[in-house]
């Protein structure tokens, strides 16, 4: 493993990281391993060590982005009922106060950081177990839950998604072989952030089942002309990326900065535009291959090398998995219907496919009907079975890759006491392919006020008691929101509206 972080250059073999997931899970399991670390560490050494670890001890990682506040923190912690927590010394002062039930809290420190009361050192639990006995690797169960993800919906908070053992890191071959094409002689770089579920997939299980090097770039915020260096300066032959990235790279002087060793491109997290797509080829000279999957799952369709390369198209889908198009009946569609994108059941659970959101009966009983796995998405397939991408069945909203759930953003804006009521919905947006925008009906001493401190002022708010990435970057006052007979908010009016502008 590589990793960069603009000040400094870190190298790590497989046999460094071997022996200190060992020795991590050695001091995790006296007298017993946790059942569930949460993870917020950004792209450092110990994020791959950690997660090597649970998988020997048998600890349940779940994984967060290190921009959750406090208060997504806690909800984690209460509803995964985590019993320990993972992450560096800027994270734990920020979480002390809603970690203090946890029982064991480790900080990843820097060198000289002082260490917060409770807390106990990575580097000291490493420690303490060399010239010790090694704990052998668990004999865990097929079944046994790997890893836990948490991941947006329409209504509520996150839901909870699990993965197996038996199913996972093993559903990740088909993305190694036939998507990412990575060999044990590649560099590959995936820009992901730690807290989601594509790391799981290109920067852990891909590289380590393809025994190939993992590049990784650690940086607060992305920046296209860095990126472009990057790839100018070390030998990344294999690229990763949202189109967000490469929407930014292709409007950021991408003639400017020569690939000398790139080979393989994909994208993922929402589709490319197709003339990006063709922009990107002609300066590079190299095609962009898309992929399409989901926390729920592994790699359900992608464009790979051998088949007919189809801009705009998802491709045809992966080996171990039967897509289908289907109508609110369950009717499977023929070529050019549009419908709900589902994964056939009718000849057993696909390898990669969870099993059910976590404690949550109703949700899993909405996505597991009849024969079928309901994605959520709409599409359509030709008369070749390449699957072409329609939009979202609901009203979740994907941006820069980002996951974003309205009621989440509703319900921080709620708490404003500017905010009667408020509608949140995706915008179209050139670089970022969608925005989430906010309809706000004012309170009544707050409607003279300024629109525009108003706008800074809600977006701030909501950039403090949530995870920024969610905050609205359009806000519109209206005076009421259109709803059903029953009260309801009409967010597929506001939505279509919004599109229909574009």
């Amino acid at each position: 493993m590589h990793f960069v972080d603009g000040t400094k250059e870190v190298k790590v073999n497989y046999g460094e990281l071997y022996n200190k997931a060992i020795a991590l899970a050695t001091a995790l399991s006296s007298p017993s391993p946790p059942k569930c670390a949460l993870v917020l560490l950004p792209k450092i050494p110990e994020w791959w060590v950690v997660n090597v670890a649970g998988s020997w001890c048998g600890t349940i990682i779940s994984p967060g982005t290190s921009l959750l506040t406090p208060g997504d923190v806690a909800h984690r912690l209460q509803e995964s009922g985590a019993d320990c927590i993972i992450c560096d010394t800027e994270i734990a002062a920020r979480m002390n106060d809603v970690s203090k039930n946890v029982p064991l809290k480790i900080v990843v420190a820097h060198e000289g950081a002082d260490i917060i009361p409770g807390w106990i050192s990575y580097d000291d639990l490493i420690k303490s177990v060399e010239g010790k006995a090694k704990t052998p690797c668990i004999k865990s169960r097929g079944e046994d839950i790997a890893q836990l993800f948490f991941t947006s919906g329409t209504t509520g908070k996150p839901k909870m998604v699990t993965h197996t053992q038996a199913s996972y890191g093993i559903g990740q071959k088909v993305t190694t072989k036939y998507w990412l094409e990575v060999n044990e002689n590649d560099l590959m770089w995936n820009i992901s952030d730690t807290g989601w579920a594509k790391a799981a997939w290109s920067s852990l299980y891909v590289p380590f089942l393809a025994g190939a090097t993992a590049f990784i770039h650690q940086k607060a915020k992305f920046d296209a002309k860095e990126v472009l260096h990057i790839l100018n300066k070390y030998p990344v032959s294999v690229l990763c990326a949202p189109p967000t990235a490469y929407r930014a790279m292709v409007q950021c002087g991408l003639a400017q900065y020569p690939f000398h060793s790139l080979r393989h491109c994909v994208s993922a997290g929402e589709p490319l535009n197709p003339e990006i797509m063709e922009t990107w080829t002609k300066i590079t000279g190299l095609r962009i291959y898309e992929g399409y999957g989901q926390t729920e799952t592994t790699l359900l369709c992608c464009m790979y090398k051998g088949i007919d390369y189809r801009p705009g198209s998802m491709g045809k889908p992966a080996p171990g998995y039967n897509l289908k198009v289907i109508d609110d009946d369950l009717n499977e569609l023929e070529p050019h219907k549009e419908g709900y994108l589902a994964v056939s059941l009718k000849e057993g659970k696909p390898t990669g496919l969870f099993n059910g959101y976590l404690s949550n009966k109703k949700q899993t009983s909405k996505v597991f009907l009849g024969d079928y796995y309901i994605t959520g998405d709409k599409a359509y397939y030709d008369e070749d079975n390449y699957f072409w991408f329609v939009g979202r069945a609901d009203d979740v909203i994907i941006s820069s890759g980002y996951r974003i759930g309205p009621f989440e953003v509703e319900s921080v804006l709620i708490e404003h006491p500017a905010v009667v009521e408020s509608a949140v919905v995706s915008s179209p947006d050139s670089l970022r392919g969608e925005v989430v925008k906010a309809f706000v009906v004012l309170a009544d001493n707050y409607k003279d006020h300024r629109y525009e401190d108003l706008i800074v002022e809600l977006q701030n708010y909501v950039k403090q008691n949530t995870a920024p990435y969610k905050y609205p970057r359009k806000i519109e006052f209206v005076k009421t929101l259109p709803k059903t007979i029953s009260g309801k908010i009409r967010r597929v009016e506001l939505r279509s509206n919004e599109w229909a502008k574009s």
